[in-house]
């Protein structure tokens, strides 16, 4: 649906969940070096759970090679918290690509400053600096699946009841 790219992360528990959250919603996670942990990371496996065969994982040897990478027509969405505009006020679209920056020091400024139309913020107490990475790729990629009407995603769940002729332990 989406590409979820992470640029420079650094903490592979992150990177994993975001992982997980792209199995679940089908979204693309480009990886831009350099990384903060190796790809066989033992965390980052263990974030990812048993997930990691639904994921498609492009890594990118840099930003520039990322872009490159890119097509022509290809439509960013720079996640920043110095962007004035909200990410509701974006409109998403299938193929578009989400653009996180490292946890220490999300995205580097002259990215930001030459997309200025692009860039786009959770909102947040001023006085919270930032969110967690993977918190902050779920609410973007939920926005966009949402503003999709979740298109490939299932709609139905199934409710198991308790069975309580075999009483919880503790209980």
């Amino acid at each position: 649906m989406f590409n979820v790219v992470l640029v420079e992360p650094e903490i592979p528990q992150n990177a994993g969940n975001i992982a997980r959250t792209c199995a679940a919603t089908g979204c693309t996670l480009h990886l831009v070096r350099p990384l903060g942990f190796e790809i066989s990371d033992r965390y980052l496996k263990r974030a990812g759970l048993d997930y990691w065969h639904l994921v498609d994982v492009v890594v990118h040897d840099g930003a520039e090679a990322f872009f490159a990478s890119c097509p022509a027509d290809a439509r960013f969405w720079f996640f920043t918290t110095k962007a004035p505009r909200a990410y509701t006020q974006a409109e998403f679209r299938a193929g578009d690509y989400l653009v996180f920056g490292k946890e220490t020091r999300g995205l580097p400024e002259e990215l930001l400053v030459a997309h200025p139309g692009e860039c786009v913020r959770i909102p947040m107490r001023t006085e919270a600096r930032s969110l967690n990475l993977s918190n902050s790729v779920a609410v973007a990629v939920f926005e966009g699946l949402r503003q999709n009407d979740f298109r490939g995603l299932s709609s139905e769940g199934e409710l198991h009841r308790l069975r309580w002729d075999v009483p919880p332990r503790g209980v």
